[in-house]
């Protein structure tokens, strides 16, 4: 799964305890974390080689996540990013993954999702395309969608919360959650980000 030499990965948040949790667990599955507190640190202290990804907040003081983004892909520096965001910035981490970023993952994040990302990152590093689903396929799972789910799943690519969707559909955000979980399961996802990538 992944190659023993690209252990190292990079934390860049500028909340001390997002970095200290995040760089125990890396520690404890065998990867090499170096946290930075800033993109500013990051870009002047980090490099590519044997690098497995960067773990990313978006929202820090100073350069945000998303101009990160933005400078490293202008420097033609090919390294997975992981966008880490806080429940609010739903909207923002959909622009990333639509930029580049393999996944997105609302804090504090699981230990299961975290390794499904450092997975993602060693697959694009590997050179094996994230899995996309055919069109067919695609277009056969939307048809298992009811019509209100269609609607719910439209808002959500978009990067609208549940409050934002409910508000609009005249719903509560009780009943988009039981939609995201009926259209999570229905389209074989395992997240926002997954629908997000079919419905491109």
């Amino acid at each position: 799964m992944f190659d023993a030499d690209r252990k190292r990965v990079y934390v860049v948040d500028d909340d001390l305890s997002v970095r200290a949790s995040l760089c125990a667990l890396l520690s404890a599955h065998g990867f090499r974390p170096a946290a930075f507190s800033s993109a500013e640190d990051f870009l002047r202290g980090f490099e590519v080689e044997n690098s497995l990804c960067v773990f990313l907040d978006l929202r820090m003081g100073g350069m945000g996540g998303m101009a990160l983004q933005k400078r490293l892909e202008a420097k033609g520096i090919k390294i997975p990013i992981v966008i880490l965001t806080a429940h609010g910035d739903v909207p923002l981490a959909v622009q990333a993954i639509k930029a580049g970023a393999v996944d997105f993952i609302e804090k504090p994040g699981s230990e299961a999702q975290l390794l499904a990302a450092l997975d993602a990152a060693a697959n694009i590093l590997a050179d094996r395309p994230q899995a996309n689903v055919p069109q067919g396929v695609v277009a056969e799972r939307l048809s298992r969608l009811t019509s209100r789910e269609r609607e719910v799943l439209e808002h959500l690519v978009l990067g609208m919360t549940n409050k934002h969707i409910a508000d609009e559909l005249g719903i509560s955000q009780r009943t988009v959650e039981i939609h995201r979980a009926r259209i999570r399961e229905k389209m074989e996802a395992r997240g926002l980000s997954d629908l997000i990538r079919m419905m491109r």
